[in-house]
C-alpha cells in the first residue's frame, strides 16, 4: 500500500475507494490498542503516541510527538539518562527488552510503568528506531511483592509461620515452624494441635478462637507449651502474634483462618525467671535472718529459717540432727534424730520435734544418710512411672515416700547437709508434691544457703550450752 493518499478513479470495476494513507492506518491501529504505545526514531525523537499513553501520563499526542526523549517532561531530570538509555538500548539488543521506570504525569505525579521495547528495522535492515509498549504496574508489583514476601516467610524466615484454618488445624507451615514441632512440613498439616502439643493446647486454641471472632490482639503473647517429639516432650516458650485472614474477593469479610507467627524465646524467659527467682530467694534469706535474730531459742531460729525457705520452694521440710550433736568428717555411720518438721497434712509453721532424742529409722542408702556421707546435697524422686501424661503413679509415689519416713504426698526430695566449723550437724530435707517439678541444680544451691544459716543457728545454741 502506498504511503501517500491517492484520489479516486474509475475503471471497468467501478469507482475506486480512496486508499487511506499508511500513517493514518498505523495511527488508528495504535489508538485502538489497550496498551500505551509510543515510538522513537534513531535519534530518540518521539514519533508516535497513542491514546492509552495520553490516558496514563496526561500528555496528548500533539504535546509528545516531536520531543527529544522523555527528558524534562515525562521523567525527572535525574532519571532521564537511565530511562533514555534503557529504551534506546533495544536498537542494539535482539528481542524485546523489559524495564521498569518511574514516569511523570502532566500534573506532576509519578507513575511506575513496565516497558517492553524492541528495535524497528529500516528498509536497509538496520534499526531505524524503537517502539515501546508500557503499562502501569502498581497492582502487578504489589502482587509480586506479596508473593515474594509469602515465599520468603515460608522458606527463609527465622521465626515460625503457620496458617491455621477455621477448624484450628495447620493448613500451611514454614520450615522453621516444622522444625519447632519436630516434624516435616507436610506431616503437620491437617492434624489437631493436641497431637502436636502435650501442654499449652487449651491456651493456644483459645487465642486462635478469639482472633477468628474478634481480630488480632494488640500485642504478642508468650505461651509455654510442651512439644511432642520423638525424643519426648520438650517444654518451650513461644512469643506469638496472630492475624485474622479474610478473603479479599468477598464483599463481606469471610474468615479463612489465622496467621500465627511465633519465635522461640525459651532461653531468654528461663534466664529471666531464674533471675527473678534468685532475687526472691535472696530476699527471703535476708528476711529470715532478721526474723531469726529476734529468737532466743536456737531451735526456734532454725525453724524460722526453714519457714521462710519453704515459700514458693517446697511443700514440706524437716531437720534431722546427728545423734550426739555433731560428727567430725570421716567418722563412721551416724544416726539422725528428728529436730523439727513442718506439719503434715495442714499448713503451719515448722514445729520442734521434742527432746526425746529417738533416732529416725532410716534404711541404708536413704538420701539423708547419703547426704551426710557425701557432705553434699542429694536429690531424689519417686521416678518416672506414669499413670497419664505427666503424672506419677500415686500409689507408687506414696510407697516411695512412706518407705523413707516422709509425708505420703512427697514425690521429690532435696537433702542438704548442715555443717559448721568443720563438723556435720545434720541434714535439712525439702520435699515437693506431684504438682511441682523436680529439684534442679539452682534449687540445690538455695538449699545449701539455707542449710548454712540453720547450721549456724544450731551451732550457736550448742556454743551457748543449749541443745537445738
Amino acid at each position: 500500500m502506498s504511503a501517500s493518499r491517492r484520489s479516486g478513479t474509475t475503471d471497468e470495476l467501478g469507482p475506486q475507494e480512496p486508499e487511506r494513507d499508511g500513517a493514518d492506518l498505523l495511527a488508528a491501529l495504535l489508538d485502538g490498542m489497550d496498551a500505551a504505545l509510543c515510538a522513537f526514531d534513531a535519534d530518540g525523537v518521539v514519533t508516535h503516541w497513542n491514546r492509552e499513553a495520553e490516558r496514563i501520563l496526561g500528555w496528548t499526542a500533539a504535546e509528545a510527538v516531536g520531543r527529544q526523549g522523555f527528558a524534562g517532561w515525562a521523567v525527572r531530570p535525574a532519571d532521564a539518562e537511565e530511562v533514555e538509555g534503557g529504551l534506546l538500548s533495544a536498537m542494539q539488543a535482539p528481542g524485546r527488552q523489559v524495564h521498569e521506570f518511574a514516569l511523570l504525569t502532566k500534573d506532576g505525579g509519578r507513575v511506575l510503568v513496565r516497558t517492553q521495547s524492541a528495535a524497528v528495522p529500516g528498509p536497509d535492515g538496520k534499526p531505524a528506531g524503537v517502539y515501546c509498549a508500557f503499562s502501569e504496574v502498581h497492582a502487578q508489583i504489589d502482587l509480586e511483592r506479596s508473593i515474594a514476601l509469602s515465599e520468603a516467610l515460608f522458606d527463609d524466615a527465622s521465626w515460625g509461620v503457620v496458617l491455621v484454618d477455621a477448624d484450628l488445624r495447620p493448613a500451611v507451615v514454614n520450615a522453621h515452624a516444622a522444625r519447632a514441632f519436630g516434624a516435616g512440613r507436610t506431616a503437620v498439616l491437617g492434624r489437631p494441635l493436641g497431637e502436636l502439643l502435650a501442654q499449652g493446647v487449651e491456651e493456644l486454641e483459645s487465642a486462635l478462637t478469639h482472633v477468628l471472632a474478634e481480630g488480632a490482639p494488640p500485642a504478642p503473647a508468650e505461651m509455654w507449651v510442651a512439644v511432642r517429639t520423638a525424643e519426648g516432650e520438650q517444654r518451650r516458650c513461644w512469643r506469638s502474634g496472630f492475624l485474622r485472614l479474610a478473603s479479599p474477593l468477598a464483599e463481606e469479610p469471610v474468615p479463612l483462618g489465622v496467621g500465627w507467627l511465633f519465635q522461640d524465646v525459651t532461653e531468654a524467659k528461663q534466664t529471666e525467671q531464674e533471675a527473678a527467682l534468685l532475687r526472691f530467694r535472696t530476699n527471703q534469706l535476708h528476711r529470715a535472718a532478721r526474723a531469726a535474730a529476734e529468737c532466743e531459742d536456737p531451735a526456734e531460729a532454725a525453724s524460722v529459717h526453714l519457714d521462710f525457705a519453704l515459700a514458693g520452694f517446697a511443700d514440706h521440710a524437716l531437720i534431722d540432727r546427728v545423734a550426739g550433736g555433731a560428727v567430725p568428717d570421716g567418722e563412721g555411720p551416724v544416726r539422725l534424730v528428728r529436730a523439727a518438721a513442718t506439719p503434715s497434712g495442714a499448713p503451719g509453721p515448722s514445729l520442734p520435734a521434742g527432746r526425746a532424742g529417738l533416732p529416725v529409722r532410716y534404711a541404708d542408702g536413704h538420701p539423708a544418710l547419703q547426704c551426710v556421707e557425701r557432705i553434699g546435697s542429694v536429690r531424689a524422686s519417686a521416678g518416672a512411672a506414669r499413670a497419664g501424661a505427666g503424672a506419677i503413679e500415686p500409689e507408687r509415689a506414696r510407697e516411695w515416700a512412706v518407705a523413707r519416713q516422709w509425708p505420703p504426698d512427697s514425690v521429690h526430695a532435696l537433702c542438704a547437709v548442715l555443717r559448721s566449723r568443720g563438723r556435720t550437724l545434720g541434714v535439712v530435707t525439702f520435699l515437693r508434691g506431684a504438682s511441682r517439678t523436680q529439684f534442679e541444680r539452682l534449687d540445690a544451691t538455695y538449699a545449701e544457703d539455707v542449710a548454712v544459716r540453720i547450721a549456724t543457728a544450731l551451732d550457736l545454741g550448742e556454743a551457748l550450752g543449749g541443745r537445738g
